[in-house]
């Protein structure tokens, strides 16, 4: 073929040529201390017990428990996001056990917190959908629905107690209307302004969090359109973010992660606070189902997925590979 010049005169491959050239010139990193791990701890079990949608991943016992957030922390993750399975007879409508200093997640965050103290971040999911027989993120009113101002009531309880049980972060994830200024004033007003809070900005009304339902031992009837955010929507996840950050969030989150990368970076972009994606439960089962098959590599996969997810914007990202991963790197 015919040269021109020194034809052609960009050559991007040039940096692609070796390992050592790739690394080098790398513009986006996972470090352990980008990731979280997210761990369920079971009432009522003497061994952990195994979720069959996620393979690897334990419902665990109080004692395992501190064991995983020990192994997380000597692999260099940065925090443990915790969710309780309460014994099923313990559920009710309103979800008491959520806020029982004595119930099965206040009682693992006094567990963790005294095995790691605060070399390790303990988070709690503030939520009260583990704790409610009909497994909605909140109380009822008469005609079935969602009450959201009853709701923040609860979730007012729920961030004392936590915060009581030692979380150094409470995450409210159940997407009621004015959840962070009415979690920050029941955290202010009860001695507990250096408790964080992780806002569950963006989340999404997703099929991807079905394998999560076995997990926690959902007792879910209907579904959360009506509270959580419709998948369509993209503008609707920028007024989330305003109020939550009017309200006091000190971190916010995007989830799922992997589905709605374009709104994790536009979410990235827009803030100067520190931006969190929970790779969730049916992101993990796909990957770790396929890999089974023999039909991806495992852990390429898993890295390119975290990359990708660091890469749109995430400072900090839940995964249930996190400790795996963290040793890894």
């Amino acid at each position: 073929m015919t040269k021109y010049g020194s034809f052609p005169g960009a050559r991007p491959r040039r940096l692609r040529t070796t390992p050592a050239m790739r690394r080098m010139v790398a513009e986006t990193r996972l470090h352990p201390a980008d990731l979280i791990l997210p761990a369920f701890v079971r009432e009522g079990i003497t061994e952990p017990v195994a979720i069959g949608a996620m393979p690897g991943v334990v419902q665990h016992t109080r004692d395992s428990l501190k064991k995983a957030a020990v192994e997380a922390l000597e692999a260099g993750v940065s925090g443990i996001m915790l969710f309780g399975v309460p014994e099923e007879e313990k559920k009710d409508a309103a979800g008491t056990v959520g806020t029982d200093p004595d119930g099965i997640l206040q009682l693992a965050l006094r567990d963790v917190r005294a095995e790691v103290g605060d070399d390790l971040i303990v988070m709690s999911d503030l939520c009260l959908d583990e704790f409610t027989d009909h497994g909605h993120c909140g109380v009822l009113d008469e005609q079935g629905r969602v009450d959201n101002d009853a709701t923040l009531e609860r979730y007012a309880e729920m961030a004392q107690v936590q915060a009581d049980a030692g979380a150094h972060v409470v995450g409210p994830s159940g997407m009621m209307d004015g959840q962070i200024g009415v979690i920050r004033d029941a955290l202010d007003q009860t001695g507990h302004d250096d408790v964080s809070i992780l806002a569950y900005t963006v989340k999404y009304s997703s099929a991807f969090f079905g394998p999560f339902r076995e997990a926690v031992g959902s007792s879910l009837k209907g579904d959360r359109k009506t509270y959580q955010q419709d998948p369509a929507n993209a503008r609707e996840s920028l007024r989330e973010l305003a109020l939550d950050l009017e309200e006091g969030a000190d971190m916010v989150m995007v989830k799922p992660a992997g589905p709605y990368l374009d709104i994790l970076a536009r979410v990235a972009d827009a803030v100067d606070v520190p931006v969190a994606a929970y790779q969730i439960s049916g992101e993990y089962a796909m990957i770790e189902a396929a890999a089974e098959r023999g039909w991806i590599d495992r852990d390429k996969a898993i890295m390119e997925s975290l990359t990708g997810i660091k890469r749109a914007g995430a400072n900090m990202i839940l995964t249930y590979w996190a400790t795996e991963v963290a040793k890894q790197l």
